[in-house]
């Protein structure tokens, strides 16, 4: 039995994991997807979208080859769409963080939510940032509340310790906040964790400062379906607002630290699990997603009910 049909959305970038696992999702709740993969990735098929297990499903797949820097491909891929999650993937010739990424990102959001606004049909948007955008901060250890979505990082903070994939993602977080509050645009925020998986190394741009984050109490991970359900949940509840941080775990043991170093690093160079063992501390959690775990309480519940 097919699900019902819930409208069309467009997801940008579905060329990345998450982007290709929104597409897959969104396919097996029953909207008709718009799913906008980078220029230079050729050759991308229907056939590769796991989420096309019957004729009905692929009927309801589009694949559009779009840039964040052409203005006219972002609006050939909105057409007819109602929702757009938007995540922002670095070209593969340029995977490397520096400042002038921060620049890149904040023109790609910037010329993002110019073309929502110039859709008409459009009537929210899901814009994907990071929980970097929120914790990198001076007064960090001198505040009485947990990290939450009310916190920015600061940016020159970022500049100084050239941490400049939270340097992105806080300037073009806050670039979309401008526009889509200058616009009208009804948007919010997926502020997630690192996101695990197996292709995650030592060298993703994100764990810049691991070793601050984790003495801070703010190392946080989001696992994929997790994170893809947030997505899905704050677009379809009307009653979703602002930012969300993302996440469903944190490390803060050294069992922890441990178990994520044996993803990032190759079993032949790990050291002993000994020297991890010897921290025995369990370091106080300083990050709350309690916004995010509260919306979520009713979308799994039903989620299970329709199982």
């Amino acid at each position: 039995m097919e699900p019902a049909s819930r409208g069309t959305v467009c997801v940008m970038d579905a060329s990345g994991r998450l982007g290709h696992s929104l597409v897959d999702s969104l396919l097996q709740r029953g909207y008709t997807v718009h799913a906008a993969v980078q220029n230079h990735i050729a050759g991308v098929q229907v056939q590769q979208f796991s989420g096309v297990s019957s004729p009905e499903n692929e009927k309801r797949l589009k694949i559009f080859h779009s840039d964040p820097f052409d203005y006219q491909s972002i609006i050939e891929a909105l057409k007819g769409c109602s929702g757009l999650f938007y995540t922002f993937e670095p070209a593969q010739d340029q995977p490397t963080h520096d400042e002038i990424m921060a620049e890149e990102e904040v023109r790609a959001a910037h010329n993002v939510l110019e073309a929502c606004a110039q859709t008409d049909s459009i009537d929210k948007v899901v814009f994907t940032s990071s929980a970097t955008a929120i914790f990198w901060r001076e007064d960090h250890s001198s505040m009485e509340v947990d990290f939450d979505e009310r916190h920015w990082s600061e940016i020159s903070l970022c500049r100084k310790f050239k941490l400049w994939y939270a340097l992105s993602k806080t300037v073009a977080e806050k670039a979309a906040w401008a526009m889509a509050m200058d616009r009208g645009m009804n948007m919010v925020t997926i502020n997630a964790g690192l996101l695990l998986g197996p292709e995650l190394s030592l060298t993703h741009p994100y764990l810049k400062g691991a070793a601050e984050m984790y003495e801070d109490g703010v190392f946080v991970t989001a696992d994929l379906n997790f994170l893809v359900d947030a997505h899905i949940c704050v677009f379809e509840n009307v009653s979703a607002y602002g930012r969300y941080l993302c996440f469903n775990h944190i490390i803060n043991s050294s069992e922890e630290a441990f178990k994520l170093t044996q993803i990032l690093t190759p079993s032949s160079s790990l050291p002993p699990q000994q020297s991890f063992k010897e921290d025995t501390r369990i370091i106080p959690q300083r990050i709350s997603n309690k916004k995010l775990n509260k919306l979520m309480v009713d979308f799994e519940s039903e989620n299970q009910v329709g199982e």
